[in-house]
């Protein structure tokens, strides 16, 4: 039976694509304001594509 391959974890966030990063505001109610912030790396994917799909050609 084939074995289920896992998905490379981008090593740049951590499989954390996007986190929240507070402005150090606060709103109305008062919770604190965030802003979504997102891997450059993966382009929030929280996944990278192994070397060898990403070579198109030499």
């Amino acid at each position: 039976m084939a074995q289920p391959t896992r998905a490379r974890v981008c090593r740049d966030c951590d499989g954390f694509p996007v986190v929240a990063i507070t402005t150090g505001f606060r709103n109305r109610d008062g919770s604190r304001a965030t802003i979504p912030a997102t891997c450059r790396a993966c382009n929030g994917h929280g996944r990278t594509t192994p070397a060898v799909l990403a070579r198109a050609g030499r």
